[in-house]
């Protein structure tokens, strides 16, 4: 039970972002900043007493010692702010976000959750500022907010404050050039809106594309009707045809449809998959198919560290069927690959 006194207590539910397709132009209007691919979470700190809260309203302090540590280190002794966790690690000789290894994170062994802590560190970024001291800023514009925001990072060991910028043609040009750092799009907030808890105020702006990928397989929905989901692949530079994710959520019609389409290719017996982290009694076992067919697809990120774990960040809409494609066109070569920032480029200074 806390015994906090701030003028912001939890829990709070963050304000949200509505999508949008581009980037909003308005000059004077916008503050933009990069759209951050962590754990959203408020940070309360009253003195000793350090709160971390998810966005549904639970507290992951306990995923997370070693960051309740850094909060209580490098933030003002009062206060409460809105951020993202993240994990940073160096690839390829940069420091970029890594979310597979956020993910693991969450664990219900305190055992593990002790060692990921030393092995795996998170970091906190703040990008907006609820309360200081005896004072509530949920009323204040964000600019007021943010200049808090500055204010209240004492340290930036552990906790950061995110970059921004009233440009709206540096607003859009973050939306690629930052990708490389393992962000996943912008965010922009009215310079003289409040903050309004629950609310979808904000405006966000992801990556969008479509690539070809080769039907390698597929799941049966859990109804036991038509197809669940179609796996798809590509090919990597030495002929391998490589998993890089699924597409899901068809229509019952389309469901059928898809079984008709896939059933004729049936290559072999059903193969178990691996288990899913966030929902142990998935059924993952799927039905190979010859890799025949092309799918277009509509994504948004890649994942991975290196060409033999490259996937998909998220579930991929399927677009249509593309009989005019050859399988073997389908190859890593077609991505779009982002540029390669530091994370230190996107923090504030």
């Amino acid at each position: 039970m806390t015994t906090m006194h701030l003028p912001v207590m939890p829990p709070v539910e963050p304000m949200l972002a509505k999508a949008a397709v581009h980037v909003p132009d308005q000059a004077g209007v916008w503050s933009y900043e990069p759209k951050w691919d962590g754990f959203r979470a408020l940070a309360f700190r009253d003195g000793d007493e350090v709160v971390l809260q998810s966005r549904s309203g639970k507290e992951l302090g306990r995923y997370f010692p070693e960051l309740l540590d850094a909060l209580r280190d490098e933030l003002a002794p009062r206060c409460v702010l809105d951020g993202e966790v993240v994990v940073p690690r160096e690839m390829d000789g940069r420091i970029r976000l890594d979310w597979e290894s956020l993910s693991q994170r969450i664990h219900p062994a305190e055992s593990r959750v002790t060692m990921l802590a030393a092995q795996t560190p998170a970091h906190f970024i703040g990008f907006d500022a609820l309360a200081t001291g005896d004072r509530s800023l949920l009323a204040e514009p964000f600019r007021v907010r943010r200049e808090a925001l500055l204010d209240l990072v004492s340290e930036k060991t552990w906790c950061h404050v995110t970059r921004t910028t009233e440009d709206p043609q540096l607003g859009t040009q973050w939306l690629t050039t930052f990708e490389g750092a393992g962000l996943d799009g912008v965010i922009a907030k009215r310079l003289d809106g409040h903050y309004l808890p629950g609310k979808r105020e904000m405006v966000k702006v992801k990556h969008k594309r479509d690539a070809d990928c080769v039907a390698m397989g597929y799941r049966i929905h859990k109804s036991g009707e038509g197809v669940g989901s179609v796996l798809l692949g590509l090919y990597r530079d030495d002929g391998e045809l490589q998993m890089v994710g699924g597409a899901a959520s068809f229509s019952v019609k389309d469901r059928i449809k898809m079984l008709a389409d896939l059933e004729p290719l049936r290559d072999g017996e059903v193969r178990d998959g691996d288990p899913s982290r966030w929902n142990s009694a998935a059924d993952k076992r799927w039905i190979p198919v010859r890799p025949e067919r092309v799918a277009e697809v509509a994504y948004d990120q890649m994942e991975g560290n290196g060409p033999a774990d490259r996937r998909f960040r998220h579930a991929v809409k399927f677009v249509r069927w593309r009989p005019d494609r050859d399988p073997s066109s389908c190859t890593f070569g077609q991505l779009d690959v982002p540029l390669n920032f530091d994370l230190s480029d996107v923090l504030e200074g």
